[in-house]
C-alpha cells in the first residue's frame, strides 16, 4: 500500500491532540507517583507498625499485576463503590499514579538507604525533630540519587498511557485509530503516531542519561 501525504497531512493535528492528552497524562501522573511513591518509602522506613506491613503488602500487589488489570478495577469497580464518577482522563491519572508510586518508592528507599548512617547518627545526637531530620537531612541527599530512575519511570508512562484507550481516554494512538475508521487507512495515521511517540521519548531518554552521568559524579 502507497503513502498517502494528504491523508498523513490531515491525520497530523489530530495526532498532536492527542499528543497533548499522553504528555498531560504523563505529567500528572508522574506527579503523583513521584509523591504517593515518597510517602510509601518514608512510612516503610520508619518503621511503622502495621501501616508499614500494609504498604509493603500493597506495593507488591500492584508490582504483581498489570496495569490494565488495574485501571479496569479503578474505572469499573472502586469508582462505583465510592459513589463518585471521574473522567476517564482523571481515572487514568489515578491509575498511572497509583501503579507507578509502588516503583518510584523502590527507588526512593534505595537513595534513603545509601544515605551514610553516621547522618541519621550526628541528626540523632543534635536532637533534631523527626521532620526536620527528613526534610533537611535524608532528603536532600537521598533524592538527587534517584532522579535517574524516576525519569526513566516518567518516560515508561509516557509509552504505557495508550494503554487507557481501553477505558475511552482519547491520547495519541485513539486518534490515530479514529482517523484510520474514518479514511480506512491505518498506515500513515499509525506511522505518525509512532514517530510522535519517538519524538517524545527518545530525546527525553538522551536528557535522563546525561543526568545518569552527572549524579554518579556527586
Amino acid at each position: 500500500m502507497d503513502w498517502d501525504w494528504e491523508n498523513a497531512r490531515d491525520s497530523l493535528p489530530l495526532l498532536l491532540e492527542g499528543l497533548l492528552v499522553t504528555v498531560e497524562l504523563t505529567l500528572l501522573g508522574s506527579a503523583l507517583a513521584y509523591l504517593l511513591g515518597l510517602v510509601f518509602a518514608m512510612i516503610r522506613e520508619a518503621r511503622i507498625p502495621v501501616l508499614s506491613q500494609l504498604i509493603y503488602l500493597f506495593v507488591e500487589l500492584v508490582r504483581s499485576t498489570p496495569l490494565l488489570i488495574q485501571v479496569f478495577v479503578i474505572f469499573w469497580l472502586l469508582w462505583p463503590a465510592l459513589d463518585i464518577k471521574p473522567s476517564a482522563f482523571w481515572t487514568g491519572v489515578v491509575a498511572l499514579g497509583i501503579h507507578y508510586a509502588t516503583y518510584t518508592s523502590e527507588a526512593y528507599r534505595a537513595g534513603i538507604q545509601a544515605v551514610p548512617k553516621g547522618q541519621w547518627e550526628a541528626a540523632t545526637a543534635l536532637s533534631l525533630p523527626r521532620g526536620r531530620v527528613w526534610t533537611g537531612v535524608i532528603l536532600p541527599q537521598a533524592v538527587p540519587r534517584v532522579l535517574p530512575a524516576l525519569g526513566n519511570y516518567m518516560i515508561s508512562m509516557f509509552k504505557e498511557t495508550p494503554l487507557l484507550l481501553a477505558i475511552g481516554v482519547v491520547d495519541v494512538l485513539a486518534r490515530a485509530k479514529e482517523q484510520g475508521a474514518e479514511t480506512f487507512r491505518v498506515i500513515e495515521p499509525y506511522t505518525l503516531a509512532g514517530l510522535l511517540f519517538l519524538l517524545v521519548s527518545y530525546p527525553s531518554s538522551i536528557l535522563v542519561r546525561r543526568l545518569e552521568r552527572r549524579v554518579g559524579h556527586l
